[in-house]
């Protein structure tokens, strides 16, 4: 049997976005999206989401770029006076990696973002994180330990399947950038899964689209649902309405989005899900 998780990430970084992506899932294919509690736009997504009960919304946990639900004195290894958390990738993983970031911190501000969702109505299907922070085996102890303590008990596994991602992408269209990020994480995978066993965090067999980010139009959101292995597949997407909105985040994700919302739309997609006897989820259902 396949079945297929098709998650949003990044609910509450605009209204745009946020319309778009409620846009995929009642017109189109989107089944799941994860929210994040430092967004701008929360509110807009939360009335938004409780309108849509079959939709999934887990947690989309931040701890790279914008400001922490946390006070700066609460965490202040974690982010400047401000509150601002590191603003890329590779500064905060630096941070994390030489030990200026205490363990105590992390806990404490993916739980404040964890409560936020809940106190606004939202009981989370899942967790996983901007920037996929959690492939640090640091983060990832650290989520586990409040996965688990909050009762959350699904997590995105961050390894690709890296196979299908190749095949899908055509020699002109490949991005050797996002490639070799998503091997680099691959790297990772049987610690990764060790940790699940460890805090009994439940996984999709495989994870596709880091490699793709950005880049899943019709065409290619078609081929990778015609290449789906058994069992159940995430497939992460970043769909939205591209405005003026969008713009002002700095987002490196800005037409793209667009690409990625009409692709969720389209009939071959949907017929390519249907022709393939695709079981359609969110990560309720996932066991």
């Amino acid at each position: 049997m396949k079945q297929l998780i098709l998650n949003a990430d990044d609910f509450g970084l605009t209204r745009g976005v946020n319309e778009g992506i409620v846009r995929a899932h009642r017109q189109g294919i989107l089944t799941s999206t994860t929210l994040m509690a430092t967004s701008r736009a929360f509110d807009d997504a939360v009335a938004r989401a409780k309108a849509e009960p079959a939709f999934g919304v887990g947690c989309h946990l931040v701890l790279v770029g914008g400001t922490a639900v946390s006070s700066p004195a609460e965490i202040p290894s974690l982010v400047d006076s401000a509150g601002r958390f590191p603003r890329t990738l590779p500064e905060f993983v630096a941070k994390v990696s030489s030990g200026s970031v205490r363990s105590r911190d992390i806990e404490r501000e993916l739980r404040a973002q964890i409560e936020k969702i809940r106190g606004a109505g939202i009981e989370p299907t899942h967790v996983d994180t901007h920037k996929h922070t959690h492939a640090h085996p640091v983060v990832m102890n650290i989520l586990g330990r409040v996965a688990r303590d909050m009762g959350i008990t699904r997590v995105r596994k961050p390894a690709e399947d890296l196979a299908a991602s190749w095949q899908t992408q055509s020699q002109g269209e490949r991005s050797w950038g996002s490639l070799a990020s998503a091997a680099a994480v691959r790297a990772i995978a049987p610690w990764f899964q060790s940790l699940a066993r460890k805090y009994g965090l439940r996984t999709p067999d495989h994870f596709l689209g880091l490699a793709m980010t950005g880049r899943l139009g019709t065409a290619a959101l078609r081929q990778l649902i015609d290449a789906l292995p058994d069992g159940t597949s995430e497939i992460m997407l970043h769909p939205g309405v591209c405005d003026a909105d969008l713009a002002a985040t700095g987002s490196r994700l800005q037409q793209q989005r667009q690409l990625e919302m009409e692709a969720l739309l389209a009939p071959e997609v949907r017929e390519a899900v249907e022709r393939n006897g695709v079981r359609l989820i969110t990560y309720r259902e996932l066991n």
